[in-house]
């Protein structure tokens, strides 16, 4: 049928009105809030739960070892800016007959953007009053923070773990009062304090099977009883190596790089080849503290560092 061509132009003009008259339909907003900070997998038979406490924002290119030009052109390599957002992961693991949590995060000792650790627990099915045992690397706040809310422990049943070297050294108030670092003494002692008080921490001496397929690994440099945790199930091994490493982009190319953070620069660049040697070798899993969540993957030498292939990403089927 054709139309006349008034007809045509009366019509092309009350469309043209139509779309005047009527206002586009606003975009949906924003949300500006990430997902849950929890993942999963199996590690043979266990459960492992990485959690995330958050970010921090971290002048890297300052506290890194070398000089800040060379961090600054590496980080640019890798896409990021020396005041780099870093990860802050706890690892919890279901072994079918304990609920062990290995780090806690920062609780309220890093300010806003860390301290979520319990919400992401919760969201990821699990509560603290569940925890069994709660195994330490260290106690620097954005490790050991978590333990504790308004002075009250937050895991009212769990039994704490932790070096004995690690704890002689910052539970020390002779050690405190030597130091020049005050505050983080300090902050080991409001964190430690109502499990020590309620009997609920109890230390371990160099490799330790802690419960049945974990077992304490010393990596002492970082802090003088730091221990990575060695989890084992059905052939399967993964380390959780606590801060054997902070900034990836950097440390895994050249993992003689250390950070201001390390209490022993050299001991903690031994300890991270040898560890991270075994690792390659061995093909197993290591989960990082500061690797970007879940901070869980393999490694490969690669030259003089490695190459880091972060896990797959699996529904668990």
């Amino acid at each position: 049928m054709n139309l006349p061509q008034r007809t045509l132009s009366t019509l092309a003009a009350a469309v043209a009105a139509f779309c005047i008259a009527t206002p586009a339909l606003a975009a949906a907003p924003m949300a500006k809030t990430p997902a849950p900070g929890w993942s999963r997998m199996m590690l043979g038979q266990f459960e492992v739960t990485p959690l995330s406490d958050g970010t921090v924002d971290l002048p890297v290119d300052k506290l890194l070892a070398q000089d800040p030009k060379k961090t600054q052109a590496t980080l640019a390599k890798a896409h990021l800016k020396p005041m780099l957002e870093t990860s802050d992961n706890a690892y919890l693991i279901n072994t079918g007959n304990k609920l062990i949590l290995i780090d806690t995060g920062a609780g309220s000792f890093f300010g806003p953007t860390l301290g979520k650790l319990v919400a992401n627990m919760k969201a990821a099915g699990y509560s603290p009053e569940q925890v069994d045992e709660i195994y330490l690397t260290h106690f620097h706040g954005d490790h050991a923070g978590g333990l504790v809310k308004d002075s009250a422990a937050v895991f009212s049943k769990a039994i704490v773990r932790a070096s004995k070297a690690e704890s002689d050294h910052w539970l020390s108030q002779a050690n405190m009062e030597k130091s020049t670092d005050k505050d983080t003494f300090k902050g080991a002692q409001a964190a430690l304090g109502p499990y020590v008080k309620a009997g609920r921490f109890k230390a371990f001496e160099g490799s330790v099977e802690l419960v049945p397929g974990i077992r304490s690994n010393p990596t002492g440099g970082h802090t003088p009883g730091h221990t990575s945790y060695l989890v084992e199930s059905g052939g399967q091994k993964l380390l959780v190596i606590g801060d054997l490493i902070h900034v990836a982009a950097v440390q895994m190319e050249n993992p003689a790089v250390t950070i201001d953070f390390d209490s022993d620069q050299k001991a903690a660049a031994a300890t991270r080849k040898k560890e991270f040697d075994a690792a390659a070798k061995g093909g197993y899993l290591i989960g990082g503290a500061h690797l970007q969540f879940p901070g869980m993957g393999y490694l490969q030498t690669e030259g003089k560092g490695y190459k880091f292939i972060p896990v797959n990403y699996t529904q668990m089927r």
